[in-house]
């Protein structure tokens, strides 16, 4: 049973935050122009502040520019101003200097914010339509080699944030066993792969994804000299008669099975449960929106549920936990370990055959 939230605020704040919704576009590029100019930066360095004219002049525009800026960025609580001095406040700070919060505004702004006019025809439609902003691809994946430069480091940027200290972290549950041959499903850029073999030696990895991700996870294999212990399989993940190969003590799947609807998330960990033998294990590494430990982390992930609907794929989402263990039981699967606040966000299920 579902419960969140209440509706205990008092109406003259419930007005306030509805006009925030109602201009958050605008104040959206205000805070990333205070920032993307050095405006915020300027402040943090300057601890007393600085007054319009001062500001204009460090950053090189006009005292117009600053004030408008400025002004936005009094009611975000970005800064606040005494005796006409401008201050950054401690939610400028985060704006400005915090990889977080800097990963994924770059990430709405570059990946999401053009095609996101196009979200209410995602809904109706059931598919990503502000992907065609892009080009003409029915999931993001398909295209992400394709995609400009500067969209794709900040849909790269966003997704290694997540996944880089949850690999470094879950390597001793994983490796507390004699393990030695990991199926890793939806390997992207192979990062991943390259952390085990690089934690043991006695590692044998297989990446499976689609071709051009596997591409781009050959070069990164190369160029770490691991060619000779991840190998790689070319396949389409969505096609129901795609089968997992067998004879791996591990099948991994790590912020892969969020880009897929719960029919296909199904099928997935049928095939999972096909491949595994009786005392192999499967390893999901997500991140749930009702395992997190803070408001800000559930805030964000449910705006990042709206980029996979819009953008990626048109069915997927950041799914609630009970989403997943009720389609691992469907799969006479079951949940053997549970390992919460795994890096940033993430909660590890360690799975085995019922």
């Amino acid at each position: 049973m579902l419960n969140y939230g209440n509706d205990n605020k008092k109406a003259v704040k419930a007005k306030l935050d509805a006009q925030k919704i109602a201009f958050a576009p605008m104040m959206f590029q205000a805070a990333k122009t205070l920032r993307d100019l050095g405006i915020l930066n300027y402040l943090l360095k300057n601890k007393k502040g600085a007054d319009l004219q001062t500001v204009a002049n460090a950053i090189g525009i006009s005292v117009y520019g600053a004030k408008v800026l400025l002004e936005a960025g009094l009611s975000m609580e970005l800064v606040y101003v005494e005796n006409d001095i401008y201050k950054l406040t401690k939610t400028g700070y985060f704006i400005e200097s915090d990889e977080l919060t800097r990963v994924n505004m770059d990430f709405t702004h570059d990946v999401n914010y053009r095609g996101s006019f196009y979200l209410s025809d995602s809904i109706k439609e059931g598919r990503p339509a502000g992907l065609e902003v892009f080009g003409n691809w029915q999931s993001i994946y398909e295209g992400l080699s394709e995609l400009p430069e500067d969209v794709k480091k900040s849909w790269f940027d966003f997704d290694h944030y997540y996944s880089d200290v949850a690999f470094t972290e879950v390597m001793e549950i994983l490796f507390r066993n004699d393990t030695n041959k990991i199926l890793d499903i939806g390997g992207n850029t192979g990062k991943f792969a390259i952390k085990c073999a690089n934690y043991n030696s006695n590692n044998q990895i297989t990446i499976m994804d689609l071709p051009g991700q596997i591409a781009v996870a050959e070069k990164n294999i190369a160029k770490a000299g691991l060619s000779d212990r991840i190998k790689t399989l070319k396949a389409d993940l969505l096609n129901l008669s795609v089968s997992f190969p067998k004879a791996y003590n591990i099948i991994w799947m790590s912020q892969f099975l969020d880009c897929f609807s719960k029919d296909e998330i199904l099928s997935l960990l049928q095939r999972a449960h096909d491949a595994l033998d009786e005392t192999g294990s499967l390893y999901i590494l997500e991140t749930y929106w009702d395992r997190q430990k803070y408001k800000a982390s559930t805030y964000s992930l449910h705006a990042i549920s709206l980029y996979f609907t819009n953008m990626a794929n048109g069915n997927s989402q950041m799914y609630h936990s009970s989403d997943m263990t009720k389609l691992i039981e469907k799969a006479n699967l079951k949940v053997v370990n549970e390992y919460d606040n795994i890096g940033v966000s993430h909660t590890l299920f360690e799975i085995k055959k019922k």
